[in-house]
């Protein structure tokens, strides 16, 4: 790296683990952080799970001291928005996994199958067709419809599966009507991540594994950015990209041995 870094985004599907599987070096790049005592912040466009579900996740993988405060998904930011929009004990279909829908009923907001005047789709692991055609109903009644994310796949274990991209891009086509998208690349969710760290973008890494969201987003505001490609990029996918990431690294292991040098 060529310029100095005093703060950092990271993703985390595809950057720091597949599943519940850590990546190499994803805990060489916390004891970096900690020992130099960087602000970091870890963003991700995943809303199935809480803040709290990834302060334990890692935690068992042996990442210790890891609050609240260093987790933003695109859940939080989705009810930030609802919040924004709709007062408390307005109806909302979520379509989506249990941490967001918990998310939403803390914020206040009640879960219905009908008469809602939102629906909220972020990826969902346990889609049935059921919920498809209740969301396309609810979106074609006049629900304002909202998306977390619009990441087309997924990063698991075995490979990239869809995301909630692709039930967005299912209800859209259904419901004849395009999303509101809350996620990276939108500029919502790093200027609440901006805003937690109270770092300037151009003094701010970003690091994801996904050009047209982490990258493209970051570059928007001015940030640093480094790809790995660990998660859905490859070589080719990269070298056909307009947008291009100030560094790319293998994996954590050679991003680490860079950052090292210039925090």
């Amino acid at each position: 790296m060529r310029r100095p870094v005093n703060a950092l985004i990271s993703d985390m599907d595809g950057v720091l683990w597949r599943g519940t599987v850590a990546l190499p070096g994803m805990g060489e790049l916390f004891d970096l952080l900690f020992a130099r005592d960087l602000a970091f912040v870890l963003a991700t466009n995943n809303s199935r799970n809480t803040s709290a579900d990834y302060v334990q996740k890692l935690a068992k993988m042996a990442v210790q001291d890891i609050q609240e405060r260093h987790i933003v998904t695109s859940g939080t930011a989705t009810v930030r928005y609802l919040q924004t929009r709709y007062p408390a004990g307005s109806d909302i279909f979520v379509l989506g996994g249990d941490g967001l829908k918990q998310m939403v009923v803390r914020a206040g907001f009640h879960l219905v199958e009908s008469g809602a005047v939102a629906v909220v789709c972020g990826i969902d692991f346990d889609l049935t067709y059921g919920k498809l055609r209740t969301a396309t109903l609810l979106i074609r009644d006049g629900a304002e419809f909202i998306g977390t994310n619009p990441d087309s796949s997924f990063p698991s274990p075995e490979g990239l599966v869809p995301g909630a991209g692709s039930i967005l891009a299912l209800l859209e086509s259904a419901s004849g009507r395009a999303p509101t998208i809350i996620g990276k690349p939108m500029r919502g969710m790093f200027d609440a991540a901006l805003g937690v760290l109270g770092a300037p973008p151009q003094e701010t890494l970003m690091i994801g594994d996904r050009i047209n969201t982490d990258i493209a987003g970051a570059r928007a505001l001015g940030m640093q950015t480094a790809l790995v490609m660990t998660g859905v990029e490859s070589p080719d996918s990269l070298a056909a990209s307009e947008i291009q990431p100030d560094y790319v690294y293998a994996g954590l292991p050679e991003l680490v041995a860079a950052l090292d040098q210039v925090i």
